[in-house]
């Protein structure tokens, strides 16, 4: 069973930054389609970034500027390089995945397109 696994949340101060990491075991991430979603307590899951296998981007239009999204085939894992960050943008935060998908250029940040999911890391931004 493909299990996602995400690092790299904690506590930081607004305008600061925060890596996020996912990984998961028995795959190669190139081969998938890997999206970060988040949620906050009486809200809907929402998407925030996504990677293609062909490194297609996707971003949530509020945070195009200051989030990325990266991946170390090396290390078989994606990143989201959050910057400038906001108290909105507090949240439990999770990585979902699907795959394989080969050579496909695009990718969505719906999470009824992932299959898989990661138990999530808490992101908190204090004003």
């Amino acid at each position: 069973q493909l299990q996602p696994v995400e690092s790299g949340g904690g506590l930081v101060h607004s305008g600061g930054s925060l890596r996020l990491s996912c990984t998961a075991s028995g795959i190669s991430l190139e081969d998938y389609t890997v999206g970060w979603f988040r949620q906050v307590p009486g809200k809907e899951r929402e998407g925030v970034a996504c990677l293609s296998s062909s490194s297609g981007k996707n971003f949530k239009d509020s945070v195009k500027g200051g989030f990325t999204i990266s991946r170390d085939d090396v290390a078989n894992t994606v990143y989201l390089h959050m910057n400038t960050l906001k108290p909105e943008d507090t949240g439990v935060y999770f990585c979902a995945m699907e795959g394989p998908i080969l050579r496909v250029g695009r990718c969505f940040i719906s999470d009824s397109v992932y299959k898989h999911w990661g138990q999530g890391t808490q992101v908190t931004v204090s004003s």
